[in-house]
């Protein structure tokens, strides 16, 4: 990988891994929170996405980091709903 993209790299992953641990937290402490709460999100993050805003290369990683940490955290609860704990799967 080359020293010009190490940096964006670099910060993809903190932001991702930092939405990641902040969702993971408000489930585990916001009993009110449901699936639906988290895609409504996903939501509007995909309309301020796709506004176009002049954010520049910073912004641009951050948010595209964002939408994949939440589309992921989506995915997870989903399968943790097909496959419960102490379930074998399918």
């Amino acid at each position: 990988m080359s020293e010009s993209t190490d940096w964006q790299d670099e910060t993809y992953e903190r932001v991702f891994e930092e939405e990641l641990r902040g969702l993971e937290r408000r489930r585990a402490h916001d009993p009110a929170l449901t699936l639906e709460d988290i895609r409504m999100q996903l939501h509007h993050l995909y309309i301020l996405d796709g506004q176009n805003l002049d954010r520049g290369a910073v912004g641009d990683i951050m948010s595209a980091a964002t939408v994949s940490a939440y589309e992921h955290f989506i995915a997870v609860w989903e399968q943790e709903l097909r496959n419960p704990p102490n379930q074998p799967a399918l």
